[in-house]
């Protein structure tokens, strides 16, 4: 069979229209928009990772396990010496009076901790003068919302005294020495089938 010179006709051509651009086809659209989309979502979590950086992940982990031996050692200290104190802020929430109670004889000015567990850009240390014997004052850097975890202590800091409280607090916080441990749990007792 001999070859003929006439072009062979292209089926879109035999149909008697054009093919159409690539991008007017839905099919590379729909293989373009996932890869897409997770690009532009994994910028917005490292600019979200980047921007709001909480610092709860210590690379000192080791040292801050012996610094809480120490801490309780310091509460201890705090619980034989009978300390215990009333933490009141004013109105305005810019001042703060502590009244101990207990052997604070030797200590000329305390240390009042404020701590917000989430966000460790809003801690506060708060240098605390005696007013009278036994009443302390301080005034706080800026007025405290949320939960906030607050220690006392001396300046040498040999005994801390804690408690926890919800602010803007509307009455006065006690602050205590912790539990010397916390309760013994019971052994779990198991039935024996048929008993």
């Amino acid at each position: 069979m001999p070859l003929s010179d006439a072009p062979i006709p292209a089926p879109a051509m035999a149909e008697g229209h054009l093919p159409r651009p690539w991008y007017r086809e839905p099919w590379p659209w729909l293989l373009f928009f996932p890869p897409a989309v997770a690009v532009v979502a994994g910028l917005v979590t490292m600019a979200i990772a980047i921007d709001s950086f909480d610092g709860v992940v210590s690379d000192d982990y080791y040292r801050q396990g012996l610094a809480i031996n120490r801490s309780i050692d310091r509460e201890a200290d705090a619980r034989a010496r009978g300390l215990s104190a009333r933490l009141q802020f004013n109105p305005s929430g810019d001042r703060v009076r502590v009244a101990v109670s207990g052997d604070v004889s030797a200590d000329r000015v305390l240390r009042l901790y404020l701590v917000r567990a989430a966000r460790s850009g809003d801690d506060q240390q708060i240098d605390l003068a005696p007013v009278v014997p036994g009443v302390y004052e301080g005034r706080l850097l800026r007025p405290l919302h949320g939960r906030w975890h607050l220690h006392l202590e001396d300046a040498g800091r040999r005994w801390r005294i804690s408690a926890t409280a919800q602010m803007p607090a509307e009455r006065a916080i006690g602050l205590e020495p912790a539990p010397l441990s916390a309760p013994a749990m019971e052994e779990p007792r198991w039935s024996s089938p048929g008993k």
